[in-house]
């Protein structure tokens, strides 16, 4: 079992940036993936950015691409993400979730191809 901790999230200017954390404790990560989605009200859970943790091999949704970028700390057990140039579009509750092992059959751009998630952290990105 993975328990994933997501923190950061916060009420911003169009333009400015925020970092998100989420920091996984329980089962090792080391053969997931990591995922970051978000769901804005009345809308579906929307895939942002994954990483591949042992390779650190990353994927983003084109709406952010050039905009936001993921990393993970190993020593903290955390994947962070970065988001710059934050637009009132952006603004959803962001999900962490963490795959149980890598497929290679996945796109891991979809949220049923994860296992664990975490409970959500608010993003708001005024005009």
């Amino acid at each position: 079992q993975v328990s994933l901790v997501e923190s950061g999230g916060g009420l911003v200017q169009a333009g400015d940036s925020l970092r998100l954390s989420c920091a996984a404790s329980g089962r090792t990560v080391s053969s997931s993936v990591v995922g970051w989605f978000r769901q804005a009200p009345g809308k579906e859970r929307e895939f942002v950015a994954a990483i591949r943790w042992s390779l650190g091999s990353t994927n983003f949704a084109d709406s952010v691409k050039g905009r936001f970028t993921i990393s993970r700390d190993s020593a903290k057990n955390t994947v962070y993400l970065q988001m710059n140039s934050l637009k009132p579009e952006d603004t959803a509750v962001y999900y962490c979730a963490a795959s149980r092992v890598y497929r290679i059959d996945y796109s891991y751009t979809r949220p049923n191809e994860y296992n664990y998630w975490g409970q959500g952290t608010q993003v708001t990105v005024s005009s």
